[in-house]
């Protein structure tokens, strides 16, 4: 069957060979067409499986039996990654043998909040859990999943559709149409992409002066339980529709050359279908072939082809007023045909073979001969602790790593844990990482072997708490701070030795974080974290007061847990006091009411950046405070009142003596219309200083010695 899946399994192994896979592909059925297993058959390094032809199974193969089929070739020569398209396939395989190298391409999500149960969101996050990538074809699909499923946030990468044309096809020739309009349907037909609809275009266009004639490819009617005639209407529609050419099924490089012989192509569908998430591979393959497409007005499609392309329909009567106006102006159609070939161009089987080098890259880093240098093994890593959420990254990039060998000894709180499960660590690894300088390093500091490294990463938190002067820092082969500032501190308030702190910042997923802003965003202001009273939520409104004193499209967006969900803050009166008057000052005043926007706590972070142009941090003091290098990953521009230590941490230029001195900054900013530039100078210096395998690279040579 040559459908929508079919033709992105023939891109995504065309693309991971390109990438320099090996690449086996598993068919779900009989070979009844060879269109386009045949050329990836001929690829170097590209091997076909086809379990029917083998005798491996004869029956219609379901989501369960596609499990255990693939679990058996596995286990004759174990791969790498698998990539597995569908939700109901990698929900099955997501429990057996292939769990942690699932590379999951989801399309079949619930696409609103109603259709979103808590079975169906069960499901995903065992399948987020599974998976090592989750490869989401729009950036609108990847930040409602990580909205809605936490377990994907961190795993969602940008994977669009690969449009692979045949090397001998020619794209159409530029120019308005010199005959009749050519219209062009390729596909599946079916009620609600109004194939059937479709068939009377050619007669009412001619109703209104326009000699009309469509193109109709494919072979697969769908039967539709909820409208049992049909199959029979659309049959007899192609064969006797008056202009309709009906071609019949052909081979994928066929139809597009019948694609590029026409002047316009038609992805006209029903209006309950606007809220999909996924982007049609026709309308990518059109355009790069020269051919403008007629499509509904969805707010995807307007990010792809912009808010005033000539060819958005939403009705028959759009339709036809849209193909009356490029029948009757050429310059029209030029200028719809030069938007789709320019909106085509990134997603070519170059650049998602780009996208993959990056991915593997990132899952399989290559060996480091330091590391290698230790042992005639892997290293064997230890993490201990009872919060690893500032660690979550790294240790995925740990264990990733051929040179090393990583086990966890997860407290279940900051003094309970498994003394066993403890010790057992102690016996087997080479270095042990405590993450938080408390109950954990005290232990292990006692218990480490002479041959065994101890490192103790150590946060704000346990600086002023009792550990660290109880710890014995003899045993004890590094101490980790994540700023120079903390790292002073550290040194002047406990006497440890000055050559055993150091520095490695907090880490930016800089890649998760690289994502194309939203309209209005240089007019948006985000705090991430507004809890405790310290975070100074109080002086963030000052700055907006100030800015909506002369522009009203100024907004704080607030993403945090509000201060009454931490009981350990919400019980203590001068924090109620502080939020009691913060609160009711947005409500009375004229400036701020309507201009404060709190959104949910979560891990969807990168989705939420997207709308925000400039990060305050208004802190009385802070270790590192990530949120302005987050927002600076995303391309936004960061606002930091001089705490103590923030100017070991971020560039002069984004630190200001006050709130007014901050307002004033980002107003003159966005007058100047400098938001951009600015934005693109954080950005780069996040990279350079704490991006993901910079910091990656720094625990490497440290866990190296």
């Amino acid at each position: 069957m040559i459908d929508g899946s079919a033709i992105w399994a023939q891109g995504m192994v065309q693309a991971l060979a390109r990438a320099g896979c090996e690449v086996t592909l598993v068919l779900k059925a009989p070979v009844r067409t060879g269109r386009l297993v045949d050329p990836l058959r001929a690829l170097p390094g590209v091997t076909v499986r086809s379990p029917h032809a083998e005798g491996l199974f004869d029956a219609p193969m379901a989501p369960r039996h596609a499990a255990a089929i693939l679990a058996q070739i596995d286990a004759e020569n174990p791969h790498d990654l698998v990539v597995v398209r569908g939700r109901r396939l990698a929900g099955k395989l997501a429990m057996g043998p292939l769990a942690g190298r699932l590379w999951t391409y989801l399309t079949d999500v619930p696409q609103s909040a109603g259709e979103f149960t808590a079975s169906a969101k069960a499901e995903l996050r065992r399948i987020a859990d599974a998976s090592r990538l989750l490869l989401c074809q729009t950036e609108e699909l990847r930040g409602f999943l990580e909205g809605a499923v936490p377990a994907t946030a961190g795993k969602s990468v940008l994977f669009p559709p690969v449009v692979v044309l045949p090397s001998d096809l020619e794209a159409r020739p530029p120019g308005a149409p010199g005959g009749p309009l050519r219209l062009v349907y390729t596909g599946k037909f079916a009620p609600r992409w109004k194939t059937y609809e479709m068939t009377a275009l050619p007669r009412m266009l001619g109703v209104r002066g326009v000699d009309a004639e469509l193109h109709m490819v494919g072979d697969k009617i769908h039967e539709d339980p909820a409208d049992a005639g049909f199959a029979t209407r659309m049959r007899t529609a192609l064969e006797t529709g008056e202009g309709v050419v009906w071609h019949g099924g052909h081979p994928r490089a066929e139809a597009m050359r019948l694609t590029a012989s026409c002047d316009v192509g038609l992805s006209w569908r029903d209006a309950s279908m606007d809220a999909s998430l996924e982007l049609s591979t026709k309308v990518l393959e059109c355009g790069t072939l020269g051919v403008p497409v007629v499509l509904n007005r969805t707010p995807m499609h307007e990010t792809l082809l912009g808010t005033d392309y000539p060819l958005f329909a939403a009705t028959e009567d759009d339709v036809l007023d849209a193909l009356t106006l490029i029948g009757k102006n050429p310059d029209v159609y030029t200028l719809a045909a030069d938007r789709c070939r320019t909106a085509a161009a990134g997603f070519t089987l170059d650049a998602a073979a780009d996208r993959l080098r990056t991915c593997l890259s990132q899952v399989f880093p290559e060996p480091s001969p330091a590391v290698l240098a230790v042992k005639d093994r892997p290293l064997r890593v230890g993490v201990a602790g009872h919060d690893l959420k500032f660690f979550t990254r790294l240790l995925d990039y740990l264990r990733s790593r051929p040179d090393m060998e990583i086990r966890v000894d997860h407290w279940p709180a900051l003094k309970a844990h498994d003394e066993k499960r403890s010790q057992d660590l102690v016996d087997w690894a080479d270095v042990v990482i405590c993450e938080w300088c408390g109950p954990n390093a005290l232990w292990f500091a006692a218990r480490k072997r002479p041959d065994q490294r101890l490192v103790v990463r150590l946060h704000r938190f346990e600086l002023y708490a009792p550990w660290p002067k109880q710890l014995d820092i003899d045993a004890v082969d590094q101490v980790i701070c994540v700023s120079p500032h903390y790292t002073d501190l550290t040194r002047e308030l406990t006497g440890w030795p000055a050559s055993k702190v150091v520095t490695i910042p907090n880490w930016v997923d800089d890649a998760q974080f690289d994502r194309a802003k939203l309209p209005g965003a240089e007019h948006h202001l985000g705090m991430i974290g507004i809890a405790p009273s310290r975070k100074r939520l109080d002086l963030a409104l000052d700055v907006l007061e100030e800015l909506r004193r002369d522009d009203p499209r100024f907004t704080l967006f607030v993403k945090s847990k509000l201060p009454w969900e931490y009981w350990w803050i919400w019980q203590k009166e001068e924090e109620r006091a502080h939020y009691e008057k913060v609160f009711r000052r947005i409500r009375r005043s004229r400036l701020l009411s309507g201009g404060v926007v709190f959104d949910a706590y979560g891990r969807d972070v990168a989705s939420w950046l997207r709308r925000i142009g400039f990060v305050l941090s208004t802190s009385d003091d802070e270790s590192f405070h990530l949120a302005p290098a987050e927002g600076m990953a995303s391309g936004a521009v960061p606002a930091l009142l001089n705490w103590p230590g923030a100017d070991t941490i971020y560039d002069a230029r984004w630190i200001h003596e006050s709130p007014a001195a901050m307002a004033a900054s980002i107003s003159t900013t966005v007058a100047l219309n400098r938001w951009h530039q600015d934005g693109a100078e954080a950005k780069s210096q996040l990279e350079a200083a704490y991006a993901l395998p910079e910091v990656c690279a720094r625990w490497t040579d440290l866990l190296a010695g």
